[in-house]
């Protein structure tokens, strides 16, 4: 597994970490997320040969905020 930590905009209530959560979450690949909308960051644990950082960014926008590693 790799561990793999986003800043995130946009997120500024429980509500908006849930729908980071969510999203990634229903990623194959992810086995737990932490998101922080006070820290404006995302935790992700993954597995790399599943998902890749650009497929959770992905995950992240579309989603509604901005991801940056």
């Amino acid at each position: 597994m790799e561990q793999t930590t986003f800043e995130v905009a946009g997120m500024a209530c429980d509500g908006c970490e849930e729908n980071v959560t969510d999203a990634l979450e229903a990623l194959d690949g992810v086995s737990s997320v932490t998101a922080n909308h006070e820290a404006d960051e995302v935790r992700v644990e993954h597995d790399a040969a599943t998902v890749d950082e650009a497929a959770l960014a992905d995950a992240i926008d579309d989603a509604g905020y901005e991801a940056a590693v």
